[in-house]
């Protein structure tokens, strides 16, 4: 009967720490697909670390290694792994509480920087000679072309030299060709905020499972604690 009931539970805290390790691969694949379909980061290199794509496939991958320790904890019955998948979970969800805080308190000054990046990334445009700076360049029309916009904050931005990507319709080559007359900045980080709520909703779900992992691990090890079973 007792066997039973610890391989019940045992049973139970792998599925949990299964789960929470099928969310963070999840969470690694889906900030992958963000990174390959956002060809924009080179124009906000300040903001970049702060991007989803990033912080998803980092978080992501830490999850699912820290899961992978749990799930061989509980099934091998160590408790050198169970106290260790404990350590390192809960030292996750503080430095994710720590991330959140710093992130909202600086979401401001993030904006400010949001502003000088695509103001330095259009001067860029304008005197492009290198490679790094063609991939501005190329990345810039993209968001032009993209967004139906102009400029970062109008077309006056250009001084008179406008790009193709800034034309309303076909043809382009075209003497006194329709432009877009509103700027970038407000479309482009609108875009920025919709990954961001995205990020934010997968975190506080991966939050959640996180927290009911550590939970069911430290019930199980405490269980093979008092009696006895189990690997040191």
């Amino acid at each position: 009967m007792k066997c039973s009931r610890v391989n019940s539970l045992k049973g139970f805290v792998t599925f949990v720490n299964f789960i929470c390790w099928l969310c963070g691969a999840f969470i690694v694949g889906f900030g992958e697909y963000l990174l390959i379909d956002s060809r924009f980061v080179s124009l906000i290199p300040t903001v970049c670390p702060l991007f989803p794509a990033n912080m998803l496939i980092v978080m992501g991958t830490i999850v699912t290694c820290v899961c992978y320790l749990g799930i061989m904890g509980s099934l091998n019955e160590t408790r050198c792994m169970l106290i260790t998948f404990f350590i390192l979970m809960f030292t996750l969800i503080v430095v994710e509480l720590a991330l959140a805080c710093t992130f909202l308190v600086s979401e401001k000054k993030i904006e400010t920087f949001f502003e000088k990046d695509l103001m330095h990334s259009l001067e860029t445009y304008k005197n492009s000679t290198s490679e790094r700076e063609l991939t501005i360049k190329k990345d810039f029309d993209a968001v032009q072309h993209i967004f139906r916009c102009c400029g970062v904050y109008g077309v006056a931005d250009w001084e008179g030299d406008v790009p193709l990507s800034c034309c309303t319709q076909e043809p382009c080559d075209v003497i006194h060709q329709p432009l877009w007359q509103e700027g970038c900045h407000i479309k482009f980080r609108n875009w920025i905020s919709r990954n961001l709520h995205i990020t934010r909703a997968g975190v506080v779900s991966l939050f959640v499972l996180q927290f009911i992992c550590i939970c069911f691990n430290i019930t199980i090890f405490c269980h093979f604690s008092l009696k006895g079973y189990g690997y040191k």
